[in-house]
This record gives structure tokens, sequence and C-alpha cells, in this order.
């Protein structure tokens, strides 16, 4: 590297189509820029829009100063804070991956490449012998903006108009009779919906109008004279033709109007605040007094009132004019405390994740940089919202796996940004669960911080350290709201179900328990782990198994209805086919369904409890948008008496009419071959069995089981979550597995066996000797599931005490071949 001085150099993020990265431009002596600032550069023969970066006092000694551009203005000051890049930077870092991937995931798609520069007039402070001081080129110019009529040009059109148009803008910049801008892009194509309104009301005595057409303008006017023309088809029953003739005679005026981009408001009526239990006064009190970097843990168990305390919590930092940041796991999951959010705070609230439009992303990105106090919504990526003057930022299940990415680097986990950006921004995060993670729970105690806080001030890949240890509270709140009890949980031996011979997937106990329910009119829920009908299909002359021709998993069997084709899905890549009529291996036609899914828990309802009304709540009855809400409103509103699905029914339901909760078959989560298994299984049966007794009646939980001995499922029984955390931290330090220790899963895939399996060697005899004593190599192995989607994935694992400094593993995936991928996953959440 060459050494200079300081601020010679800029790094600027270029967005442009056909070439995305970093680029390096001189600053010029008369030029101020910070990080953050919106740029004009040249770039090939154009003159684009970019982000500065970074601010660089060394350049590669690849380049020379003749090689290196210079910045041409600066367009934008402030666009995003230092902090904000810094947190970027950090990342970056910590995850291994490069700076221009973190910003892709930080940023909505194209964010400069729709952008134009654009030149604006200033006549006010145009002297009248303008003319006489300017030089040809800004002469054309000035001409040129004084004939717009707003007297606004975009820099390309001006440069085509004008010789030596840059010139010329610069001499009007300098003289201040004129000001350059980055217009930003406008929303992908513009949702726009054509509008009805009467422009004249017919008296009494005109006879331009026929019955029918006066018929049309009451209704109209009845709505108050304005409409969506096609809303006013539909209630007026009439058609466009009609529509347009009184359009014709000047009765309507018929037009375009773009349709703001946000998502639909569900909520109709306000909501105020409600009174707190001692427990929530306690916490909401200890929130509010902090004004300076903390992280808060709040353990409520399920019922609690934890979204109540959010929300009291937010409130008094709105009206001080800071904005609050809420991460949820899955926001299509979560409606009700959405709209508990909107019903609080109105048309404060700001929804961003990635499952919006492209048009809706960037509108509530660009709502959020106008910096008006806001409470933001939204998933993982929703931790890089651009929020001015952050006043607080809650997680909600903290303990969710959902917030970590797994694929595409970065591989980041939002809980970690979360923490490093309230750090930055000197305001409480709180962590919210009925089930804290074991990372949470671990750093309160204590005995390993730095394990789930790993925050950096050197961004120095080898030692990442925090910039000082948070003040940590511990706010629990023990018991549910109006003191209501937790359901107590009977966990059956399904052994000795069979053993009297009773072959159902429903107990004996769980089946009075439904019909009890039903005779009360009370509603339930039954939770299964597997969507679908069935886990696998095999013969039972031959004993092949189906299998996925991309995947080495089986196909599930999917039951449309009873009439419907039978069909085979995969759960990895998405694969269907209709289910042969005879074995593929031997020709018979003795092929039978093995396992449950929620499919055949629903049929099994239908068949020996015809009387109780079935909703199926999992992936497959929720694809199209809004499906999440229209189920879980449907069943509200009583047009089911049980509700069956899958791990989607522990994310944020309050449904006060359930009563009872059946676990069908708790197993299936207790066997995973992976280190966490236990902990997500304690999690979620927790939180399923926290979805019984929210209401004034009181609730049961029947849990089902082959082995009720198993510690996770007494723990659960008991509902001693304490006892679960110390036996489950015991074990992890054996094995020194966070949050004891820390791991980084390198994931080599191809489509190449060979390749993949080369490749995974290579790698790892690349990394075995820059690590230090503190880590040891695990590998390189094959996947659990060796192929997925046509590619074959090896598995490099790097177990480190806590302490050890993150080795380098940046160079590795420019070592790697064509055909290859490698992710680096730092604190991975799945070894599958």
């Amino acid at each position: 590297m060459i050494t200079t001085k300081a601020g010679k150099w800029v790094e600027a993020l270029v967005d442009c189509s056909g070439a995305q990265g970093l680029y390096i431009y001189a600053l010029p002596p008369h030029l101020s820029i910070a990080v953050g600032d919106i740029l004009s550069v040249p770039f090939g023969k154009q003159q684009i829009g970019a982000i500065a970066v970074r601010l660089l006092d060394e350049i590669p000694h690849t380049l020379s100063d003749s090689q290196i551009r210079a910045v041409d203005s600066v367009v934008s000051q402030g666009f995003f804070s230092a902090k904000y890049w810094y947190l970027l930077e950090k990342v970056a870092a910590y995850y291994q991956t490069p700076l221009m991937q973190v910003v892709r995931t930080a940023l909505p798609p194209g964010l400069l490449g729709r952008s134009q520069r654009r030149v604006r007039l200033l006549p006010n402070v145009i002297p009248p012998d303008a003319e006489v001081f300017l030089p040809p080129a800004a002469l054309c110019v000035l001409a040129q903006l004084q004939h717009s009529a707003e007297g606004d040009y975009t820099w390309q059109y001006l440069r085509q108009k004008c010789r030596g148009a840059s010139r010329g803008i610069q001499a009007l910049l300098q003289r201040q009779w004129a000001e350059s801008y980055l217009a930003l892009p406008k929303p992908p194509r513009p949702k726009r919906r054509q509008a009805v309104t009467i422009a004249h009301v017919p008296s009494p005595g005109e006879h331009a109008l026929t019955t029918r057409q006066r018929e049309v303008l009451s209704l109209l006017q009845r709505q108050g004279g304005d409409m969506w023309l096609q809303e006013a088809l539909q209630y007026c029953r009439t058609t466009s033709t009609t529509m347009r003739s009184l359009a014709k005679k000047g009765y309507l005026s018929i037009e375009e109007r773009e349709v703001l981009r946000q998502p639909a408001t569900y909520t109709a009526t306000s909501d105020t605040p409600k009174a707190l239990t001692a427990a929530q006064q306690t916490a909401l009190e200890t929130i509010q007094s902090l004004t300076s970097y903390a992280v808060c843990l709040l353990h409520g168990v399920t019922g609690s009132g934890k979204t109540e305390v959010y929300l009291q919590a937010i409130a008094p930092r709105l009206q001080s004019g800071q904005s609050a940041l809420v991460l949820v796991p899955e926001i299509g999951l979560t409606p009700q405390l959405t709209d508990r959010f909107q019903q609080r705070f109105g048309d404060r609230v700001c929804v961003y994740h990635s499952g919006l439009s492209d048009g809706e992303r960037y509108d509530a990105w660009r709502r959020m940089l106008q910096g008006e106090p806001l409470v933001a919504i939204g998933t993982r990526s929703a931790v890089f919202a651009p929020l001015p003057n952050l006043g607080i930022i809650i997680l909600d299940e903290e303990h969710d796996g959902s917030f970590k990415q797994d694929q595409p680097m970065p591989c980041y986990h939002a809980r970690t940004v979360a923490e490093w950006r309230a750090e930055s921004e000197t305001c409480p995060l709180v962590l919210g669960s009925a089930t804290p993670s074991l990372e949470s729970w671990v750093a309160l105690q204590g005995s390993t911080s730095e394990a789930a806080q790993p925050v950096s001030e050197k961004m120095d890949l080898g030692e990442v350290k925090r910039d000082r240890t948070p003040t940590l509270h511990y706010l629990s709140l023990p018991e549910r709201v109006h003191k209501r009890p937790l359901p107590p949980i009977t966990v059956v031996d399904m052994r000795l179900e069979l053993q009297i011979g009773n072959r159902s997937i429903f107990s004996r106990t769980l089946r009075s328990a439904l019909e009890d329910m039903k005779a009360q009119g009370e509603q339930g829920i039954l939770f299964i782990q597997r969507r679908g009908h069935s886990s696998f299909v095999s013969c039972r002359a031959c004993g092949h198994v189906m299998m996925c021709p991309h995947c080495d998993v089986s196909l599930s069997y999917h039951r449309i209805h009873s009439q419907a084709t039978s069909l085979l899905r995969c759960h990895y890549c998405g694969f269907s086919q209709i289910q042969p009529p005879d074995c593929p291996a031997c020709g018979s036609k003795y092929l039978k369904h093995f396992g449950s899914g929620t499919q055949r828990v629903e049929q099994a309802l239908e068949t020996e409890l015809p009387e109780l009304r079935c909703l199926r709540f999992d992936s497959d009855t929720t694809r199209n948008k809004g499906a999440h809400r229209a189920l879980l409103s449907r069943f509200a509103n009583g047009e089911a008496d049980v509700l069956v699905g899958t791990q989607m029914l522990t994310k944020g339901i309050d449904l006060p009419q359930v009563t009872v909760v059946g676990i069908i078959a708790a197993d299936g989560l207790l066997y995973m071959a992976d280190y966490r298994a236990s902990e997500r299984a304690f999690q979620v049966l927790t939180q399923v069995a926290g979805r019984s007794g929210r209401g004034e009646q009181p609730g049961r939980v029947i849990l089902q089981t082959y082995n009720p001995e198993n510690p996770v499922v007494q723990a659960v029984k008991q509902q001693d979550m304490l006892g679960f955390l110390d036996t489950e931290i015991e074990q992890r330090s054996t094995l020194t597995y966070p949050p004891i220790g820390r791991l980084i899963l390198l994931r080599v895939t191809s489509p190449n066996p060979q390749l993949a399996e080369e490749t995974a060697h290579d790698i790892a005899a690349h990394v075995a000797p820059r690590l230090s004593d503190d880590w040891s190599l695990l590998g390189p192995a094959p996947a659990p599931v060796l192929r997925v989607a046509r590619r074959y994935r090896w598995h490099v694992l790097l177990r480190g005490v806590i302490s050890a400094p993150i080795p380098d593993l940046t160079d590795l995936p420019k070592q790697c071949p064509n055909q290859v991928s490698l992710t680096i996953d730092v604190d991975p959440l799945n070894l599958m």
C-alpha cells in the first residue's frame, strides 16, 4: 500500500446497469466529502450517482494517481449517516463478506441505478444581466433551463444539448444560480387506477340524461361523488360505456391516479394503552429509564403481555421525536402483532420486509429517510432500515431461528446486528421471548458475554471485540395477564395406546378433550411437525422409497382432496410429481404412506371426528399474499373448531377462544441431527402449548410421544425452563459448542459431486495451517443431506473457544474453481 495524506481518495459504491461495486475516486481540493454523501462520478462515458462509503489515506499499489478519476461533485450531503456505513463495515468484517454484498443486502435493489442527476435553476438569485458574466457553455445551459417549464433538466439532457455542459453547469453551481441534486428513482411500474368523480350535478329540468344515467349519478352521490372506477361499476351495476358517456356529457370526470404503494392496513379501530400488571409496570419503568446502550431480556411466559410493554415503551419515544425498530421472525405469520401496532400508532407504522413489492419497499425506505418519527416493523432485513434518531430496538421472539440468514452471504444474525446498531445509536435493545435462546441467557449470566455480542471497534478480521459492555437487564413477566393460569400439560405415552389396540393418531385422552371442547363451544389447535400428508412413500413388497430426483431426501405425499390425483413433493427443492400407480422398482401396487403430516391429521379428523370443522394452517395453505390473515380471521370468527398446523402456529398467534392444544407427535422434533435439536424442541413445544387458555376459559395441553421419559418432554411438562437451560448449557460446555464455544461453517456446493468433495478437502488444507491452538477443524464431511436441488454439499466445520480471534477466511471463495460455491457461515444455527 502507498501511504499519502489522509482524505485524498474516496471509495464509492457505484450501482448501475451492468456494473455494481466499489470504486476509488480522487477528491478534488475544492470538495468536502463525508461518508454517506451522494456523489456524481465519471464511469466510462457516463456521469452517474455513487455513495461515498469510505475515505481513504491509502490506495492499492496496483493503482497510480493517473489511473484514478476525480469525483465531479457532491449531489447530496449526508444521504446516509457515517454510523450507518460503519454498521455495514462491521457486518462485512465479522461475517467475512465483501462490503458490496452487505450493501446489496441492506439497500433496496437498484437504489442508485434508477436515479438521475438533475440540475434545477434558482431564478430568484440570477441578476438581470447574468449573460454578461457567463462563458458560452454556461449560457447554453442557462438558456436550456430557462426554456424548461420547471427550470429543471437531467444532466444527460443538458450534455446532449450543450457542448461543454459539465463546465457550464459547474459555472452556474459556483455562482449558486442553480443546484444539482439526485432525483431518486420512482417506484418501478407505479400502480395506477382509474377514478371517477362527479363533475356536474344535473338539475331536475335537464333532459340530456337517460333514466339509467340519472340513477348512476344518484348512486355515486350517495358514496361521496368520488370512487375508484372498478368499484363504482360494481356498486352501480353498470358498464364502463355508461360511465364514459356521462363523462363525455360533462357530468363525470374519469382520470388515472397513482395508488400509494404500501401494504394494506387491516385495522379499523384505534387502541388505547391497557392497565399493566405489577411485573409489566416494573419492566416498562426499567426500559423507559434507559437513555443509552443497554440490553434487556424481557422473559415473559406466553400470554404475559410482552406486546403491551413494547407499545408503551415506544409511545414516549415517538412523542420525543425518536423512532423505534421492531423486528419479528416472519411478518406474514404475525398479522395480529402488526395490527396492534397500527391500532395504537396509526400511520406512523411503517412495514418493511422482502415480501413487499419493489415499489412498496422503496417507498418505505424513502419514508424512513425523511426522518419523521416512525415505528418500523419488519423481518431480519429491516435491521438495516435507515431510521435516523433511533430511540429503541425490539426483537420479538428473539430465540427464533428465522433471525439468522443461512444463505446467501452475509450469513448474519439480526440479533447480533441489532446489538451493534443499538450500541452505535446509544439506545436500548429489548429482547423478548417466553423461551430465551441460550446465547441471550448465557450473556445475561455474564459467564461468556462475548458469545452473543461480538461488536468490533477496529475493523480487524483477526480480532473482533466489544466496543463497550452494555448494561444487562433481566425483566421477568412470570404470570399471564389477569392472573390466568398456564395450561397443564398431559403427556400421553403412545406405546400404551398401541398396546390396547388404538392405532389412531389421536390418543384416547386427546379424542376425549376434543369432544368436550366441541360440546362447550370452544376451539382447539392440533400441532404436528410436518406439512403434507405422509413423510414418505414406500413399497411394501420390495422396500423401495420414492426419492426426489434432485435431492437425497424422500418425497412427501400431499393429498389435495379425496378426488384429486396423489401428489409427491420435495420439501427441499419444491420438485413435485404424480404418485405412480405401481412401484417403479418392482411393479408392485402395494405403495404405502408412512409418517404423518398436517394433511393426514386433517383427513383423520374428517374420518374419526366428522363433527369437528377443520382449517389447515401450513405453508401449503398460506402461499398467497394475505392468506395467513384470512385463515386466522376465519378461525377467530368461528368458521372452524380445530386449527391444524405446523410451527407457524407458534409465532405470535393470540386466539383467546382456544382451550385445547394437541401435540400429535413430539418425537419428530426430538431426534434431529443437530446439536440444537433439544433447545429447538423445547422452544417449539413450549410456544405451541402457550396458545392454550389465553382467554377466560382455562386451557389444557395434550402432548403425545413414544418417549415420555425424554428430558425435553419432562421439562416441557413441568414447565421448567431454568432446569432445562442448566442441563443444556452443561452439555454444550462438554462439547465446547455455542454459546460456550464458537463455530464457523464452510459450506461447499457444486453440481459436480467429485469437484465438491475435492474442493472441500482443498479448503480444509488451506485453512488448517492458519488456525491457532484455540481452534480445531472438523471434516471435511458430506452434509447430512448430501444433495439438494442437484447440488452436492460438503461441510468443513471450525470449532473454537469463545475468546479465540476469528481467522481471516475472506480469500477462500477465490480459491474455489468454477461450478463451486463457498458460503462462510459464522455462528451457524443450522448444520444441515
